[in-house]
Order: structure tokens, then sequence, then C-alpha cells
């Protein structure tokens, strides 16, 4: 087959003037991917025909993904992957602990083994698969997937979704982040904290060690967590650096939290804890590092220049601000920041996942220099950027 004819005809033209090469091969990329001849041609070669799979694979992943998503919140609400823990189980045993009917277990597991959540083993017994035995040793991604179960009922308009105002906070999200409106920040009570504060914490494991990995603490003296929850990121830097003095400041229930965790822990004597709100207050000075985890992505630009201002004046000369949390644009985690996170902080009200250049930029604009990315093993969990003061 050649590319004369109905088919060359069919092919995008550029515009007199126009664009540049990328434009011009994009267009003809998807005038060939969008013609049936060129697709049945496709599938004829082998080599071609393995791109054709790949393509029409990851196309139909896409149409699928609500359907998958929801394969894993009904396994991590059955608990079938503790269930499965310790060794495989007919389906008839575990429809029996579940009170699942035996047919709607067997389609529910068929379909977590397609997503490789759990695999067929001999003897019609069920045991985990390689993506379910990762949610054993991460409880946290158990409890995001039960969480997302508000973002889910956002999505189920889209269109009505993105038409809402920026910055509109009427929905079930911005309820959960009751620090996303400035008026509530200072009517937040206890009640309004646990929620959002025990999700950060079961989550913010594997994130502490990406970051305590990444950047060298090395001559640090004294470290302070900006928007520091329940301290468990103190705690994780307590553990790796036992002479460091530390600080938490949050929001003060959320700060009291924070101090019972920490007392619990022994380190009431380490771990200095202040309640107030950042966007506020003055930062208490004296650290020679400051840390913001997954802090900024929650707020517009106005409010996080002003907050990495008021960090550069709390910081000693010289001192390093650490900023973590997703990055838009990633190379191999693009979905987090620019799907993921670009609906949920949409629907939230407020915040938006940026690109290393944005943060660049904030992070210049309010004084700091020599501004550098700290490479991270899974940019997949939150990306690292530090600057001078």
């Amino acid at each position: 087959m050649t590319l004369a004819g109905p088919l060359a005809d069919r092919l995008p033209v550029a515009a007199e003037g126009a664009a540049s090469w990328r434009d011009r091969l994009a267009s003809l990329r998807n005038g060939l991917y969008a013609s049936p001849a060129f697709q049945r041609w496709a599938a004829r070669l082998p080599v071609v025909r393995w791109v054709a799979r790949s393509r029409s694979r990851a196309l139909f992943d896409v149409v699928a993904g609500f359907a998958y998503t929801q394969t894993l919140a009904a396994c991590v609400r059955l608990d079938i992957f503790a269930l499965l823990r310790d060794a495989p189980q007919t389906s008839a045993a575990l429809a029996g602990r579940l009170s699942i009917p035996a047919e709607g277990l067997e389609r529910l597991l068929r379909a977590a083994a397609a997503l490789e959540l759990v695999e067929a083993r001999d003897g019609g017994r069920w045991g985990l698969g390689a993506m379910g035995a990762p949610l054993l040793a991460s409880p946290g991604l158990a409890r995001l997937v039960e969480h997302n179960a508000l973002l889910y009922e956002e999505l189920r308009d889209p269109l009505a979704l993105l038409r809402r105002p920026a910055g509109d906070r009427g929905t079930a999200l911005a309820e959960y982040w009751p620090y996303a409106a400035a008026g509530r920040r200072s009517r937040v009570g206890a009640a309004d904290v646990a929620g959002y504060t025990a999700l950060m914490a079961a989550t913010v494991t594997p994130i502490a060690e990406e970051i305590l990995d990444a950047v060298p603490l090395d001559g640090a003296r004294a470290l302070l967590d900006v928007g520091g929850g329940d301290g468990g990121f103190v705690a994780a830097v307590a553990e790796r650096r036992p002479g460091l003095r530390l600080a938490l400041l949050d929001l003060p229930p959320v700060a009291a939290r924070a101090a019972r965790r920490l007392r619990d822990a022994g380190l009431a004597d380490r771990v200095s804890v202040h309640g107030a709100d950042f966007h506020a207050a003055a930062l208490p000075g004296g650290a020679d590092v400051v840390t913001l985890v997954r802090v900024l992505l929650d707020h517009d630009d106005d409010a996080v220049l002003a907050l990495l201002r008021r960090v550069r004046d709390a910081l000693a000369p010289g001192g390093r601000v650490v900023v973590a949390e997703p990055f838009a644009g990633v190379r191999g985690a693009e979905v987090v920041g620019d799907v993921y996170f670009g609906f949920y902080l949409w629907a939230m009200g407020r915040g938006r996942a940026r690109r290393e250049s944005e943060l660049r930029g904030l992070l210049r604009a309010a004084g700091f220099r020599r501004v550098r990315t700290r490479r991270t093993r899974y940019p997949v969990q939150c990306g690292v950027m530090e600057g001078i003061a």
C-alpha cells in the first residue's frame, strides 16, 4: 500500500504561513492515525502492528479508566489484598467471608486479575498480583483510593465542573479541606481537620523518604516544617538527623494533633510546635532550612509568592527552602500533575500543580537564588526544588 490516492487526499494540509515543522509533522501523524485505511495497512506489518496495538490499548485504557479505578476501589473496600496476604484463597472461601455472591465476586476477581491486582493460582485459588502487593506496603495508597470517591463525584459531570467560575468552592472537596477558604481558616476546629490530617499522615512516609534521600541536610542546624500536618515529616527527619533542631507550624487544631503525636513518639523535647495561620502570621525565625511539603500546590500564585517571601524573611542568611510536591509536566509522570491534580485542585477551588519553570519563577520572585531541582527516584510521588535565601 502507498499513501497516494484517497488516503493522501484526506491528510490535513498546513495553512500557508503556518506553523512550525512540528505542527506539520503532527498534522501528518494525526491524519494517518485517523485513517481507517492506514490502520488496516499498519495491522498487517509486524513492527508497525505492535505500535498500532500498543496505541489501541492505550486509547482503550483512557476510555475504560473509570472501570479500572472502580475495580481497585471495590478491592480496597473489601480488603481483598489483606485477605490474600498470607495465602491464596478460593473465590468460594472469599465470598463466604465477604458476604458477596460468588458470581459477583468472581467477576470482580477476574477484573482485578486483568489489572494485575490479583492473579489466578492453581486449584481455583486467587493470590496477590504484582500491582496489588505494593498496596500492602503503602497503606496510604488505600486511604487515597477511598478518598477519591469525593473526586469521582465531582467528575460525574466534568463539563459542569469546568464551567464553575475559578475559585468557586461550593464542592465537597472544598469542604473536606477547610483551609481552602481564607475566611474559614480562623474558624477551623479539631473536627474540621481530622479527616484531611489523617489522610496526609497516611501518605507522607514514602514522600518523606524521597525528600530526605534527595536533599542533603549536612551542616544544617535547625529545620522548620511549614504546613507540617500531624508531624509525620519532622518525625522522619528526626530519625535521620538526630542532632537537628526541629520545628513545625500549622493551624492550631492541626498543631495540637502534631504535639500529641510527637509527644507519643518521644520527640516533644526535639520539636517545637507552633499553631498559627502561615498566610497571616510571621514564621518562627532561626531555621536554616524551611520545608514546604505538599503545601504550595493547594494555593494560588499570589498566596504562594506571599508565603515564599515570608519563608525567606524567616530564614537565616544563606538558609534554604525545600519545596516538595507533584510537579506538572514531568516526563513519565504527566498524568499526576496535569490530569489528577489538574482536576482535583479545580474541584477544590484553588491551587494547581506547577511546572518546574513556574515554581522556579516564583522562588526567584520571592528573592531566592541558586534555585535548583533535586531529582527523585519516583517523580510520580513528588518533585523537589530548593533555593537559597
